[in-house]
């Protein structure tokens, strides 16, 4: 799995979480990389205005993200 292209590692990796998300109506979708290891993901459905997105986003996403794909440092929420 080394091999496999840095954004299908992170695709992987998001659907560690989407169940969770979407047990509550919510998903991500996945943005870009930014130089620097800068995963950007844009909140979809009851997830954009939930006041736990932030904590969500920490000790979920960027946990599971981060464990399949070193190379990560952050995740960050952005709107499009």
């Amino acid at each position: 799995m080394d091999d496999e292209p840095l954004e299908q590692r992170i695709e992987r990796a998001l659907e560690l979480a989407r169940p969770y998300l979407r047990a509550d109506g919510g998903d991500v979708q996945f943005i870009r990389v930014k130089p620097g290891g800068i995963l950007e993901l844009r909140w979809i459905g009851t997830c954009a205005g939930c006041p736990m997105a932030q904590l969500t986003l920490r000790a979920g996403i960027e946990r599971a993200v981060m464990k399949v794909v070193p190379e990560i440092i952050r995740v960050e929420a952005v709107s499009t």
